[in-house]
């Protein structure tokens, strides 16, 4: 059963559909006067009629079952009478057509309101000069086919005139009315609060004007008493015309109905403004975040194409594609990372480090800047050297670290973490631009100027004097330097620092060159057995020498003296980010977490990564957690498996044991010691 409420003639095809498809129906209109035409096609579809009549109540709580319906006063302003229920499972409404102007509205464009369809059109003559209205058929306010097509060609002959094209004139075209679902013009009885027996707003019943959000009448009337009457108020106080519609369906209601409460006319209340889209995104377009190609652009390397080529299987860090760990002859990532582990100690290992963040930083002001964001004193740094930094947010936690160099006397090359090169590039820029705008001081990402391959190992030395121009001796290319030159015949930066411990040189050339730079190193390191390793075997060697991932083994809740790392902070520096909050009570405070290595009882077991060190184990938890792991490895340099974590006053625990409490309710025993475990003394990174 379906009942049709209507005030114009258009709803008059969905009842006479509806019946042709065996519905029983009923129209209920609320005009007094309906056209002969449209009384003759009703009954002779069985359709019943009730003129002059509203839907006053529905009842039904998880569907419609019925309605009521009541004959309406003279003037349409009020219901009278008796109330007739009557079954039915669907209630199809007609208020009228709206013209969707949201093109013409946000092109500047301004609207009017016309009488004779009870909605807002486009105002020609209010039109911007630089966007002339040349609106045509329902937008126009025209819902009569033969007057669209019209409108339509008149529109497109101005706007080629306008255009000052040439061709032949438009001509007129003859279209057949419709006999039922053409609305006559003028021939609407607005209603934009109907009636019924109880007053707005009082009882449970409601009056209903938003059909997806679920805003009443009653909601309109208390923004008014609230003093909310302007259009953009009233819109944002009771969320009307916010649903998916984007008020195509309620907006023009909410008006009218705040007009009558004012006692002023609907064009006297005004619009709101129609912002894009018109059709609303959904929330798949959104976040469709699993679609990765699709959504996501993948960084690749300069030298991407090497790694696919020599059976690299990736790993996602951020947005870009690192080779994670390259299996030889059938290989689990256990054994290939293992192997490419040892062979970086023995011999000689090649990494692609492009996805540093890297920055070049320029001006007078430079070096005020980087004794800013930076702990440990700037300078003394000579031109052509090296410094390692860690930054701290202005709570005193370590935000990132990284190595920077003196490039000239104004010129500085600041490399950070992968994950954090955005972020600290934005965090650089964000104090030049509130706090220090007056410091003549540029930063610039060159991340993707540079290719860069990192050489590590005993024989890596040996290896680069083959293939440059550059004096690599001890003595001539100590470490924490740079040198400039060439690398395989292109032009190059060497930096001589290391994030594994081992000799190392990290080789910087244009990106142009990447593909050509690791394919030679390759073919020459052939005779010292190098081999290529991943993020995986990078891991594993930094945790050996106890070095940090700011991300990992920090989570912006610690601070240097957590980490064990006072060296780095200076205790001259009177100025820099973060100083003042390491003073306060809780930052400095004893028995924080702090950074310390673990080694288990059992040596071939590796702690999972996030694994609670409880204060004293029970039969079930919860368990008081003083601790927990932020890295572990199984290295087959120190011939056993490592870890790090943050332990409650960790470094004063060295020697003890404690317990750590698995997910699977096993129970794993640790020694407590310091975070290095491979070359304790430092020398082979100055080999």
């Amino acid at each position: 059963n379906v009942v049709v409420f209507t005030n114009n003639d258009s709803a008059y095809q969905v009842a006479l559909d509806a019946a042709a498809k065996g519905a029983t129906v009923t129209t209920v209109d609320t005009r007094q006067n309906i056209s002969t035409a449209l009384k003759a096609a009703l009954e002779q579809n069985s359709i019943r009629l009730l003129e002059g009549h509203a839907i006053t109540s529905v009842q039904g709580a998880k569907g419609v079952k019925s309605v009521k319906v009541m004959p309406l006063s003279d003037d349409g302003n009020s219901v009278q009478g008796e109330a007739t229920e009557i079954d039915c499972s669907v209630v199809a409404m007609s208020g009228g057509w709206t013209p969707s102007c949201h093109m013409v509205s946000q092109s500047g464009g301004k609207l009017k309101y016309d009488d004779s369809i009870a909605g807002f059109v486009p105002d020609p003559s209010r039109a911007k000069k630089s966007c002339p209205n040349l609106s045509a058929g329902s937008c126009n306010g025209s819902f009569n086919t033969a007057e669209c097509i019209q409108q339509g060609l008149m529109a497109g002959t101005q706007a080629a005139q306008a255009a000052q094209a040439t061709g032949s004139q438009s001509t007129a075209v003859s279209v057949e009315p419709f006999t039922v679902n053409e609305i006559p013009q003028g021939d609407i009885a607005p209603a934009w609060l109907v009636p019924t027996v109880h007053p707005v707003g009082e009882g449970s019943a409601k009056h209903f004007h938003d059909f997806q959000n679920d805003v009443t009448a009653a909601d309109i009337q208390l923004a008014a008493r609230e003093g909310f009457v302007s259009v953009e108020h009233l819109k944002r106080y009771t969320t009307t015309g916010m649903a998916t519609d984007q008020g195509k369906t309620s907006n023009l209601n909410a008006l009218a109905i705040m007009a009558n409460i004012q006692g002023v006319s609907i064009p006297e209340v005004g619009t709101t403004t129609f912002r894009p889209p018109y059709t609303p995104l959904t929330l798949g377009a959104v976040g469709a975040q699993e679609s990765r190609e699709l959504f996501i652009q993948e960084r690749h390397t300069p030298m991407h194409e090497w790694h696919v080529a020599n059976g690299a299987v990736f790993e996602d860090v951020g947005d870009w594609k690192r080779s994670w760990y390259y299996p030889q002859n059938g290989e689990d990532m256990h054994a290939a990372v293992q192997r490419e582990t040892r062979a970086v100690r023995e011999s000689v290992g090649m990494l692609d480090a492009s996805t540093l963040g890297k920055i070049d930083i320029q001006g007078k002001d430079a070096l005020k800047l980087i004794e800013m964001v930076y702990t440990n004193n700037w300078q003394k740094l000579a031109v052509g050297s090296c410094r390692y930094g860690l930054m701290l947010n202005e709570h005193g936690m370590i935000f990132d670290d990284g190595v920077t160099t003196r490039l000239g006397e104004n010129h500085y090359h600041m490399t950070t973490t992968t994950g954090g090169a955005a972020r600290v590039m934005s965090w650089l820029e964000e104090w030049l631009q509130t706090e220090w705008p007056e410091w003549e001081v540029y930063c610039t990402s060159v991340t993707e100027q540079w290719a860069v391959m990192a050489i590590n190992g005993p024989k890596a030395r040996d290896l680069l004097a083959e293939l440059t121009d550059i004096d690599v001796s001890k003595e001539a290319f100590p470490f924490m330097t740079m040198r400039e030159g060439k690398v395989a015949g292109v032009p190059a930066r060497v930096y001589r620092i290391s994030f594994t411990g081992e000799l190392s040189y990290e080789i910087n050339v244009p990106a142009r060159y990447g593909k050509h730079l690791i394919e030679t190193l390759a073919e020459a390191g052939k005779k010292y057995n190098l081999i290529p390793y991943g993020t995986e075997a990078m891991h594993i060697l930094r945790a050996e020498k106890g070095f940090i991932i700011a991300g990992q083994d920090t989570d912006g809740t610690v601070t240097p003296r957590d980490m064990d790392m006072d060296w780095i902070v200076s205790t001259t520096k009177t100025e820099y980010l973060g100083n003042r909050a390491q003073q306060r009570i809780d930052t400095a405070r004893d028995k924080r977490p702090q950074l310390v290595g673990l080694l288990t009882e059992d040596p071939s077991f590796v702690l999972p990564e996030g694994a609670h060190i409880v204060a004293e184990v029970l039969d079930a938890p919860p368990m008081e957690t003083i601790g927990h792991v932020t890295s572990s490895y199984m290295s087959p340099n120190a011939g056993r498996s490592i870890a790090l974590a943050l332990l409650q006053d960790g470094i004063n625990r060295k020697g003890q044991s404690v317990s750590l409490s698995l997910m699977n309710g096993e129970v794993q025993k640790a020694e407590v010691t310091d975070t290095v475990f491979v070359d304790k003394e430092g020398v082979r990174v100055r080999g």
